[in-house]
């Protein structure tokens, strides 16, 4: 068979029409940043943001958690290690003294990283450097108070989280201001810890008891099921990052909710990270809220994006915005 030879085509013949009859996706009326001045207040800032993308999901989340407070609903915040680490508890502790947030859930680093720095006020050792001097993890003060603390609280029933905070304000850490764990136990809020065995550096120590780990990390799972149980008609959760653990956390608590009834509708996500993972956009923007709800990204920098959020959820709260 001889192959089929091609001409180049001829665009004489092609009907344009005016630009003027087009629907656009982005206007200067409704969507344009405005200019930026000098001394301008954040509210002002705030307002003058482009109307679109990643700002209006930023406006959308704010919203979302004014709205929850102003109707008594919980909103949450689930976060990962590198939050601490970029040195934004003061805040957090802030959101959470106004009431902007009425519960914290951590994954196990997260814990490590507010002890530590409660304790000494500083944490994240240089890992390559004495990794492969077998002395990656094993700070005395962490690994033995960490577990003694854990061990304590179990018969007094606290959970993971609630000893773990408490034994920073009865020992009276030098720097327990910056303590998240510490600041949601002064403000009465549930604090939950969720371990996985093996992960955290506490682990490695001879202190270590997987059943007063577990049993504590599970007391936490069950006291974490209940606030989202209460998260339906306008409740909110901030997923901040964590990629991997909360996610799953999360979504089993969620489907816990669920089966017994709790029918937990109608409230919204939110992922912030620098990169958006699978399983936080699938287990904590997509899945939860398909029912009803609203599920919102914000990729980024914590260490921006954060103290940003936190200040539009404060102008809000004052009246400001």
């Amino acid at each position: 068979m001889a192959q089929k030879k091609y001409e180049r085509i001829a665009l004489g013949g092609i009907h344009t029409y005016s630009i003027t009859t087009r629907d656009n996706k982005v206007n200067i009326r409704d969507h344009f940043a405005r200019v930026p001045e000098a001394g301008m207040s954040f509210a002002d800032f705030y307002a003058g943001l482009p109307r679109l993308l990643g700002a209006d999901s930023l406006r959308g989340v704010v919203d979302a958690v004014v709205a929850a407070r102003e109707k008594g609903r919980p909103v949450v915040l689930a976060m990962g290690g590198h939050v601490i680490k970029c040195g934004l508890q003061p805040v957090l502790k802030k959101l959470i003294e106004v009431g902007a947030i009425t519960a914290v859930a951590m994954n196990g680093s997260a814990t490590i990283h507010d002890f530590e720095v409660s304790l000494v006020g500083a944490t994240s050792e240089d890992v390559g450097a004495v990794l492969h001097s077998g002395d990656f993890g094993f700070s005395e003060e962490t690994g033995g108070g960490m577990n003694q603390a854990l061990a304590d609280g179990l018969p007094k029933g606290y959970g993971f989280g609630e000893a773990i905070g408490r034994r920073i304000i009865e020992a009276n850490h030098p720097f327990k201001e910056y303590s998240l764990l510490a600041a949601c136990v002064e403000n009465d809020i549930p604090v939950t810890v969720h371990v996985a065995i093996g992960t955290d550096i506490i682990h490695q120590h001879p202190k270590m008891d997987g059943a007063v780990t577990g049993e504590m990390s599970y007391r936490d799972f069950r006291l974490l099921t209940s606030v989202v149980a209460d998260l339906g008609d306008g409740g909110v959760w901030l997923n901040v990052g964590s990629a991997v653990l909360l996610p799953e956390v999360f979504l089993k608590a969620l489907s816990i909710a669920q089966n017994l009834g709790h029918h937990v509708d109608n409230f919204s996500t939110a992922n912030f990270d620098m990169t958006q993972h699978y399983r936080p956009l699938q287990n904590v923007v997509k899945r939860p809220t398909s029912g009803g709800g609203k599920g919102y990204t914000l990729t980024g920098h914590h260490e921006i994006n954060i103290p940003l959020f936190a200040m539009a959820v404060l102008d809000r709260l004052a009246g400001k915005g």
